[in-house]
């Protein structure tokens, strides 16, 4: 979705995506909540300048932050996952298109798998959760295929259209290298035409080489 999407398709669907039964368990997720992080060993973050170039705006990147974004809402979602630190940057254009990274570090190699299959297997199913929520939302998912990067990542898409004929589009990928879990999302207004799948997964790739 895009980061400005129109109020009507978020404010129903930001709620309504998680009421329908999102939550996905991962394993040994009961295991005790991972220790603060060194600052120091923070994963490195997406520049503005590594997003998919826009045709008429540059990129601003905003500040790292801790916590989740909310920008990740609407697909992606804490629950049912182990309270782990999150850290986020996200980034805007001049016009209606927006990104976000989320970075997570888990306490095993074995748990952050378990962690990455769970946000794809929610980015996955967001289109089906999406339209049994809101019935005036028509929602399709794609599939663009794995990234042969570190441990691996995967690209989808997403494309939401209400009834008022408003359409968003978005990219989202998430990608894993060791303990280390980022997912990325692009998102503007339009269909899957519309959306650059081939520098979205150069991004991907750099995302996921810069976590260590």
């Amino acid at each position: 979705m895009s980061m400005r999407i129109r109020t009507s398709a978020l404010t129903a669907l930001a709620v309504a995506a998680l009421a329908a039964g999102t939550v996905l368990t991962v394993p040994s997720a009961s295991a005790a909540p991972k220790a603060p992080a060194s600052k120091a060993a923070a994963p490195k973050l997406l520049s503005a300048s590594q997003l998919p170039p826009h045709p008429t705006s540059s990129w601003t990147a905003g500040p790292a932050t801790e916590g989740f974004p909310e920008a990740l809402g609407l697909c992606v979602s804490t629950e049912g996952v182990p309270s782990y630190d999150y850290r986020y940057r996200e980034f805007r254009t001049d016009v209606d298109t927006g990104a976000v990274q989320l970075t997570v570090v888990a306490d095993s190699a074995a748990l952050a798998k378990g962690l990455a299959k769970h946000y794809d297997d929610l980015i996955r199913t967001c289109a089906d959760r999406i339209e049994k929520a809101s019935p005036d939302v028509a929602a399709e998912s794609r599939d663009y295929g794995k990234l042969p990067v570190e441990e691996g990542a995967r690209v989808r898409g997403l494309h939401t259209e209400t009834s008022s004929g408003a359409n968003d589009v978005a990219l989202l990928s998430v990608g894993r290298d060791g303990r280390t879990v980022t997912v990325v999302k692009w998102g503007q207004m339009g269909d899957f035409g519309d959306a650059p799948v081939a520098a979205f997964k150069k991004t991907t790739t750099t995302a996921v080489n810069k976590l260590y």
